[in-house]
């Protein structure tokens, strides 16, 4: 047993986060955890953790360049005044440059992670996030195997994919949001395996359907919530066939007024209709949010076909992971931040696949036993991209993790980093306004300076615009194909944007309005429509003396439901949030 952590374990199971000063706790499975992977406690808590790997993942600030390599024009993750080689993906994947070439020996004098900044400065970076084989996806991040994704991000196996994030085997999707196996879908957010839906929200298995919130089975149905397994509904009142097609005929998304009166009757009926703690579909012992097929899975978000994980989010198919962001079809991992695709046994590590027995690796593929490396690919026993016999490697990694601790890296503002701390915010190869850390947990610019993490100021807008989207058709109806040539200026923001013809041609399909604001505003839109990646410990609010259910619950001679769950419904909100009892009562 690691000794510090048999320590804590005696002393305390609540430290003081370095980060923030606030207490955390740590659990008894957290400590046979750690010691399984032989790795110190935590001394950041899970939030502040969570922060530090969001801050080294640039996902949808985007910029022109030209390669380092070839020349060639590309799209890359980093903006060009920064001062690292950047190479297009044919490039870096190529034979062409030599990643040991970049391999130095450690140096006693300076903390590791100093070093290793400096490391990951010299070695050439990829371009853009694009795993395995990506047709015509030139804009489009952390994607593999898909065809035609245009503007969106972290995508799996898809096609067809337009101004989404978090989209896995779907195609002909636009505009949505954490989506799995869909197909000819408009602004869904967290939902699978919709056909031919709009504007729906925890909503699963639906078919030509829209403006739907927390349904699951239906077909032709709109404006409704709390729905299972229903046909012809509409505005949460059945009816026939006919009465269906009658009502559902005056109702017309291809009108502009029309639509933005429909999406504020839709914004209405989420907070009225019945929320159930947790978005968990055949889950096993779970907390957080969206889980689906899975079990034991806690303080966990965005997750399928798991076992065994926690503080982690966007996770699939994976199993004995703590502290995650992004991982698919891998086991034993801690503090990495997009690593998946076969890794195993790999820590405080960002991005690559197929790595095993690694410590602090950035980018390296299909490698073992790594130790601060960048870019390296089937290669074993290096430490920064230097290779040694098996018998110098592990010798080595035991002298620089006593060093780590003996010499430790400290921050700007006092936060010190032994070994089993994550690559530190302050040496993030981005700005921090431009990782999903200020999606998530946004800073002001002084904030985050006063932090020591680095700001980067947005580049001047270089289009101008030929219309104002006040000037667009008012129904879809009526735009004609040179809609495509335009620039087109945001009402929010004021920034430019287009209307590419697979778009055109979906909209005027669906009979939907044209958007009326840049891809970047739709999606903080649809950002805010999600909860957050935090939990808060609650009490049923299903009570007899406030609320008429429908149905006879377990507690009703009580007046009050007992039940206490996690949830991502913070207190102060208005929704009608009830325990799985109490919600299956009402909805089943």
């Amino acid at each position: 047993m690691n000794t510090e952590t048999k320590t804590l374990r005696q002393d305390s199971a609540s430290p003081t986060c370095q980060n923030c000063k606030n207490q955390f706790t740590i659990e008894p499975d957290d400590f046979s955890f750690y010691e399984k992977i032989s790795v110190p406690p935590p001394t950041f808590c899970p939030d502040c953790r969570q922060q530090r790997r969001m801050a080294v993942r640039n996902e949808r600030t985007l910029y022109k360049d030209s390669c380092d390599l070839c020349g060639k024009s590309i799209i890359s993750m980093y903006s060009p005044d920064k001062p690292y080689k950047v190479y297009c993906r044919e490039c870096w994947f190529s034979d062409k440059w030599d990643p040991l070439e970049y391999g130095v020996e450690y140096n006693w004098d300076k903390p590791f992670f100093q070093q290793y900044r400096e490391l990951l400065v010299r070695v050439p970076q990829i371009a853009i996030a694009q795993y395995h084989t990506n047709i015509n996806s030139d804009y489009a991040n952390f994607i593999a195997d898909n065809k035609n994704i245009y503007l969106s991000y972290s995508v799996l196996e898809s096609e067809d994919v337009y101004y989404s994030r978090f989209m896995d085997k779907d195609k002909t999707c636009f505009d949505s949001f954490n989506i799995e196996g869909s197909e000819m879908v408009y602004e869904n957010i967290d939902g699978d395996r919709n056909n031919r839906t709009s504007f729906t929200l925890r909503s699963r298995e639906c078919i030509e359907s829209a403006y739907l919130f927390d349904c699951s089975g239906c077909q032709n149905c709109f404006m409704s919530s709390n729905l299972r397994n229903q046909r012809y509904v509409f505005r949460n009142r059945r009816c026939s066939k006919e009465e269906y097609s009658k009502e559902i005929n005056k109702i017309s998304m291809g009108n502009h007024n029309q639509f933005q009166e429909l999406k504020k009757e839709f914004k209405k009926l989420i907070r009225s209709s019945l929320h159930k703690f947790a978005n968990f579909t055949k889950t096993i012992n779970c907390t957080g949010d969206n889980i689906e097929n899975s079990k034991n899975a806690h303080f966990t978000f965005d997750a399928y076909e798991s076992e065994n994980i926690k503080y982690s989010s966007r996770i699939i198919g994976a199993k004995e992971i703590y502290d995650m962001f992004g991982c698919a079809t891998s086991e034993l991992m801690y503090e990495f931040m997009a690593g998946g695709f076969g890794c195993y046994k790999t820590l405080f590590s960002m991005f690559g696949e197929a790595t095993r027995d690694s410590n602090y690796a950035y980018w390296c593929l299909n490698s073992t036993n790594m130790f601060g490396c960048s870019g390296v690919r089937k290669k074993e026993y290096c430490i920064f991209n230097k290779q040694y016999s098996k018998e110098e490697y592990g010798a080595l990694v035991a002298k620089i993790k006593e060093h780590m601790n003996d010499k430790p890296y400290t921050d700007k503002t006092g936060c010190v980093y032994k070994y089993g701390e994550f690559f530190p915010i302050g040496l993030s190869l981005y700005a921090y306004n431009e990782t999903i850390a200020q999606e998530y947990m946004p800073l002001t610019k002084e904030q985050a300076e006063r932090k020591g993490y680095s700001w980067r100021e947005p580049d001047k807008y270089p289009y101008t615009p030929t219309m104002q989207s006040s000037q667009l058709p008012m129904d879809i109806k009526d735009v004609e194909d040179s809609i495509i040539k335009e620039v087109i200026g945001c009402n929010d923001c004021g920034r430019a944007y287009r209307i590419v013809k697979l778009e055109l041609d979906f909209l005027r399909m669906r009979k939907i309005a044209l958007p009326r604001k840049c891809e970047n505003c739709r999606y903080k839109e649809r950002f805010a429509m999600r909860n957050p990646l935090k939990l808060w410990h609650r009490q049923c609010v299903c009570d007899y003396k406030v609320r008429e259910n429908t149905a006879k619950h377990i507690h009703h001679l009580e007046g009050r439901c007992p039940n206490e769950f996690e949830t991502s419904y913070a207190p102060e909100r208005k929704e009608v949030v009830y325990c799985e009892q109490c919600y299956q009562s009402e909805i089943v």
